[in-house]
């Protein structure tokens, strides 16, 4: 019998389980809430147990799977299998995570940054159509992403390659960024830098325009707020989304300079706005490229939506499968 990969998509709210076959379909899925108390100190050990329920379930052993790979945040040690400083978990201190799994499951265990996890799975099996020259960059409540060159996620000396986000695009004007510098994509492109922009456009902005009217009068706006005004023909909503477009398409354009990929994937909650916003983003990076990019790099749409963590972290567990 083939052997299963499990994959787990570490998140502040929830831990997302998938075991996978060999060529990444996902033949089952759960989830669990992420218990954040006490330090983080009962996440691993809800893992365990959850993987061990599932097994039983199943009527699986450890013997059907290859391998399990994880995506987490915070800084990841790959070689110890360690994460330091995910401060949504409550991780500030090291956290020895492939160590208590594979102690209590024996199934070996892989892990990494959960954006380049995504980045994986939408390379294998999604949007990236398993080129070895895919970038990734997702737009949440943050702006990250992953690289992937010739095969390999690029990951730095400092674990810190691939951080998109923190691309400056407006170096004079911009907003502060949480990293201490100015102008950051992450300041303009992620959910809550859409609304800071619309903020900001909203104060020289004179015409009729219901989102406007929202943000003058202090209402709760969120950026698909702003994406659904936008197509239905609101010109203020329209002009955030088209600035949002430019400075998606400069960054797009830059990374795709140095790197010349197969394809850009923007996925993430505000990528929802689907072809809305890709074709923004395709006018400016086609003002910025270099020529022989232009024709060559495309910029596409995320599919696999919430499952490219999962898939993407059993995709790291495919490094223990036997030749």
């Amino acid at each position: 019998m083939s052997k299963k990969l499990l994959g787990i998509d570490l998140g502040g709210t929830s831990v997302k389980f998938g075991i996978l076959t060999l060529d990444g379909q996902v033949q089952e899925k759960w989830a669990i809430e992420t218990n954040i108390l006490e330090d983080g100190k009962h996440i691993v050990p809800d893992i365990i147990a959850s993987i061990k329920h599932r097994l039983e379930l199943y009527g699986l052993s450890n013997d059907d799977f290859a391998g399990i790979g994880m995506g987490s945040p915070g800084a990841v040690d790959r070689t110890q299998k360690t994460v330091t400083g995910a401060f949504n978990l409550n991780w500030a201190e090291t956290q020895e995570v492939g160590a208590a799994i594979e102690a209590e499951l024996g199934i070996p265990f892989a892990i990494d940054n959960d954006a380049n996890v995504a980045a994986l799975g939408e390379r294998w099996v999604g949007a990236g159509d398993n080129n070895p020259d895919v970038v990734f960059v997702t737009l949440g409540t943050g702006v990250g992403g992953g690289i992937i060159a010739d095969g390999s996620l690029i990951h730095g000396v400092a674990g810190a390659g691939g951080e998109i986000g923190h691309i400056i695009v407006e170096p004079e004007e911009g907003f502060d960024c949480t990293c201490g510098n100015k102008g950051c994509l992450e300041t303009v492109a992620s959910a809550t830098g859409v609304v800071r922009l619309g903020r900001l456009l909203a104060e020289n902005y004179e015409g009729p325009s219901a989102i406007k009217a929202a943000i003058d009068n202090g209402d709760s706006v969120t950026s698909k707020d702003v994406f659904t005004a936008a197509a239905a023909g609101d010109k203020f909503a329209d002009s955030v989304v088209e600035k949002v477009g430019f400075y998606l398409g400069l960054a797009t354009a830059n990374i795709s300079n140095i790197l010349n990929p197969d394809s850009v994937i923007v996925g993430g909650g505000v990528s929802a706005a689907g072809e809305f916003l890709r074709s923004r983003i395709e006018n400016y990076f086609q003002k910025f490229a270099f020529p022989q990019v232009k024709k060559s790099t495309k910029i596409k749409i995320a599919e696999l939506g919430n499952d490219a963590g999962i898939i993407g972290a059993a995709s790291l567990a495919r490094q223990f499968i036997e030749e």
